[in-house]
Protein backbone atom coordinates (compact mmCIF):
# COMPACT_ATOMS: atom_id res chain seq x y z
CA UNK A 1 0.00 0.00 0.00
CA UNK A 2 1.25 3.59 -0.43
CA UNK A 3 1.60 6.04 1.93
CA UNK A 4 0.87 9.90 2.37
CA UNK A 5 1.65 12.82 4.07
CA UNK A 6 -0.34 15.83 4.61
CA UNK A 7 1.42 19.02 6.07
CA UNK A 8 0.77 22.11 7.17
CA UNK A 9 -3.03 21.39 8.85
CA UNK A 10 -4.82 23.44 11.31
CA UNK A 11 -4.72 22.24 14.90
CA UNK A 12 -8.03 22.67 15.13
CA UNK A 13 -8.92 20.17 12.28
CA UNK A 14 -6.73 17.88 13.42
CA UNK A 15 -8.37 18.03 16.85
CA UNK A 16 -11.87 17.69 15.56
CA UNK A 17 -10.38 14.52 13.22
CA UNK A 18 -8.91 13.24 16.52
CA UNK A 19 -12.37 13.33 18.08
CA UNK A 20 -13.98 11.99 15.26
CA UNK A 21 -11.73 9.46 15.24
CA UNK A 22 -12.78 8.66 19.15
CA UNK A 23 -16.17 8.69 18.58
CA UNK A 24 -16.16 5.66 15.83
CA UNK A 25 -13.47 3.87 17.87
CA UNK A 26 -10.41 4.45 15.15
CA UNK A 27 -7.37 5.85 15.50
CA UNK A 28 -6.64 8.96 13.37
CA UNK A 29 -4.73 7.35 10.62
CA UNK A 30 -7.57 4.61 10.28
CA UNK A 31 -10.68 7.30 10.47
CA UNK A 32 -8.76 9.08 7.76
CA UNK A 33 -8.46 6.21 6.07
CA UNK A 34 -12.04 5.49 6.26
CA UNK A 35 -13.23 8.97 5.04
CA UNK A 36 -10.64 9.09 1.86
CA UNK A 37 -12.36 5.50 1.33
CA UNK A 38 -15.74 6.44 1.76
CA UNK A 39 -15.54 9.53 0.18
CA UNK A 40 -13.56 8.62 -2.90
CA UNK A 41 -15.73 5.03 -3.33
CA UNK A 42 -18.36 5.42 -6.39
CA UNK A 43 -21.75 5.17 -4.21
CA UNK A 44 -25.13 3.95 -5.37
CA UNK A 45 -28.04 6.64 -5.69
CA UNK A 46 -30.07 5.07 -2.97
CA UNK A 47 -33.30 6.99 -3.26
CA UNK A 48 -34.45 7.77 -0.04
CA UNK A 49 -37.15 10.23 1.48
CA UNK A 50 -37.05 13.06 3.91
CA UNK A 51 -37.70 11.42 6.79
CA UNK A 52 -34.71 8.15 6.41
CA UNK A 53 -32.03 11.27 5.44
CA UNK A 54 -33.18 12.94 8.81
CA UNK A 55 -32.75 10.04 11.06
CA UNK A 56 -30.04 9.16 9.35
CA UNK A 57 -28.35 12.68 10.12
CA UNK A 58 -29.53 12.69 13.61
CA UNK A 59 -29.11 8.92 15.00
CA UNK A 60 -26.21 9.63 16.79
CA UNK A 61 -27.50 11.92 19.33
CA UNK A 62 -30.90 9.79 20.02
CA UNK A 63 -34.19 10.06 19.72
CA UNK A 64 -36.92 11.59 21.16
CA UNK A 65 -40.61 10.21 22.09
CA UNK A 66 -43.12 13.50 21.26
CA UNK A 67 -46.54 12.74 22.86
CA UNK A 68 -49.76 12.74 20.09
CA UNK A 69 -51.17 15.63 20.11
CA UNK A 70 -54.76 15.88 21.64
CA UNK A 71 -57.45 15.61 19.13
CA UNK A 72 -61.12 16.92 19.36
CA UNK A 73 -64.10 17.03 16.64
CA UNK A 74 -64.46 19.68 14.22
CA UNK A 75 -67.60 19.98 14.34
CA UNK A 76 -70.50 18.80 16.74
CA UNK A 77 -71.36 15.44 15.20
CA UNK A 78 -75.27 15.55 13.65
CA UNK A 79 -78.17 13.74 14.75
CA UNK A 80 -80.00 11.59 13.01
CA UNK A 81 -83.42 12.26 15.42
Amino acid sequence: MSSIIIRNIKPEIKEKLRIRAAEHGRSVEAEVRHMLQTFLSPQEQVASNLFQRIHERFRAIGGVELDPPARSALREPPHFE
